[in-house]
């Protein structure tokens, strides 16, 4: 062979060799990763209602998704049997949630601070005992709930607070980190659900895209095994699957 088959052939190894590596590198930072089944911002709910029927006198929530301070006034109503059990000593005549008066009104008010949502009642309206009269999402509170499909090799790669990208609808993404992780089994099937905290999950920021119930993408990274541990992961699952 001349010198410039040497060459040629030095240069086609190479090539081939850069090739391979790149290959490998990308296929192991897939490994790396894995994305979620689904996943939605959530919040910790508090739900506003009595153990007592009776009607609904006023109610004070004047817009869809209204903010409210701890102790803010939202409904008032009028209540026969509570009335009667105020009466016996049954009842304290105020809580942190409600004060009733011996007419048997009781007013009910913000335990918490945050959002008012899913109203269910309108003013001259019967309630129900134990009605859910409305839901209080606390401010400070918003957090990503995401469900993925995990092996048993990814469970060992998820570290202490694990890093996960977060993707809005928008395309713009927040840092987060993994909070708590829980297990269930599913027909059989596990199903895997991380709780996923993050300083930039304030309530409205991203024009208004961060809040509870908008949809998003929840990519958790894996501890890295080194830069063939994807290639080498890969080809005992394939060698599993056909039973060797």
């Amino acid at each position: 062979m001349t010198w410039r088959s040497n060459l040629k052939l030095f240069i086609g190894l190479v090539a081939v060799l850069a090739l391979v590596l790149g290959l490998t590198v990308i296929f192991t930072q897939r490994q790396a990763q894995v994305t979620s089944v689904s996943a939605s911002i959530a919040a910790e709910r508090y739900p506003v209602g009595i153990d007592y029927g009776g009607t609904l006198v006023e109610s004070f929530i004047t817009t869809d998704d209204q903010r409210v301070s701890e102790g803010d006034v939202l409904f008032t109503l009028q209540s026969p049997s509570l009335q009667a059990d105020l009466a016996e000593g049954l009842l304290k005549p105020e809580t942190v949630a409600y004060t009733v008066t011996e007419d048997g009104t009781i007013t009910l008010t913000a335990a918490v601070p945050g959002t008012v949502r899913d109203v269910t009642t309108q003013p001259g309206s019967f309630v129900q005992a134990g009605q859910v009269l409305a839901t209080i999402e606390r401010v400070g509170t918003l957090s990503v709930v995401a469900q993925y499909e995990l092996t048993g090799r990814d469970y060992s790669r998820i570290g202490d607070g694990a890093p996960v990208i977060l993707l809005l609808p928008n395309g713009a993404s927040i840092e987060g980190s993994v909070s708590t992780i829980d297990v269930q089994t599913v027909d059989g099937q596990a199903e895997t659900t991380i709780r996923v905290h993050s300083a930039s999950l304030t309530d409205g920021a991203y024009n208004g895209l961060v809040k509870a119930g908008t949809p998003v993408t929840a990519t958790l990274k894996l501890s890295d095994d080194g830069i063939l541990a994807g290639a080498f992961d890969g080809f005992s699952d394939f060698l599993r699957k056909i039973g060797l």
